[in-house]
């Protein structure tokens, strides 16, 4: 049978917890001594390349900050003088619009307010006689890819137009033969084109239905409208709708009805 211990430990004395708290404040005071000679090893190796990276970056985002603001305002001034050219046409004021415009055209930009100055200024070459300088800009926005599509479109129709003498009747047939289809919207001034290049080539079998197509588009001008019935009424195509009563039958067209056919009598 085992006997329990007879002597019990003692408590730490006073000195021997002195010395253990004095070897912990000891052993803090070397840790955070090491880390003081870590960081400053790491500052002295890499502090002044990170301060350069935190300088250029803030620089950068000053120079953005500025940036974003110069193209803000000069939008704002473009879109001003626009408005203001707008003003001076309505007045007739040709030189003072294109004195407005051409500082909007000088900034190389494509977007909405630059490609409508162009074809401002194509239009007013055009009625100042300057047809080289109108089809130069028109050919300038048809062909500038970061331009909107419906504004380049609008630009090869014009320049079509502007030109349509001087071309050769398929050059005139290529080039607007995508636009000139129902439903495009610019259908009815492209199918003009197109029909009257039609004419020329004596290809009369296409340019009719063509125009009789353009004179049934509701959504094409009233007057071009009118053009195209007339020149499919000359060509030989209809190209008047029928009117039709409440249940869809045409107005003034004799109704057939067929009637059963009554059994021969019996001899």
């Amino acid at each position: 049978m085992a006997l329990p211990p007879t002597s019990k430990s003692s408590p730490p004395s006073p000195l021997a917890a002195r010395n253990a708290a004095q070897q912990d404040v000891f052993l803090r005071e070397v840790d955070e001594a090491v880390r003081q000679d870590q960081l400053e090893g790491f500052m002295s190796r890499y502090g002044k390349p990170i301060l350069a990276v935190i300088v250029v970056a803030l620089l950068a985002f000053a120079a953005w900050i500025y940036w974003d603001h110069r193209q803000t305002k000069q939008r704002e001034e473009r879109s001003e003088a626009y408005t203001q050219a707008l003003d001076s046409l309505q007045t007739d004021n040709l030189d003072a619009a294109k004195a407005k415009l051409t500082p909007i055209v000088a900034v190389d930009a494509s977007d909405a307010t630059a490609t409508s100055a162009r074809l401002l200024l194509a239009g007013i070459a055009l009625r100042q006689d300057r047809k080289a300088d109108a089809l130069k800009l028109y050919a300038q926005v048809a062909g500038d890819t970061k331009a909107p599509q419906a504004q380049r479109d609008l630009a090869l129709v014009r320049q079509v137009a502007a030109d349509f003498d001087a071309m050769k009747p398929q050059d005139v047939i290529d080039r607007l033969k995508a636009l000139a289809v129902p439903g495009n919207p610019w259908f009815g001034p492209a199918g003009e084109l197109v029909g009257m290049a039609y004419l020329k080539q004596g290809r009369n079998d296409q340019a009719g239905p063509l125009f009789a197509a353009i004179a049934k588009d509701e959504g094409v001008d009233d007057g071009l409208r009118s053009r195209a019935r007339q020149l499919a009424a000359v060509l030989g195509v209809d190209a008047v709708d029928d009117v039709v009563d409440d249940k869809g039958q045409p107005f003034g067209k004799p109704v057939v009805k067929l009637v059963p056919a009554t059994p021969p009598a019996q001899q």
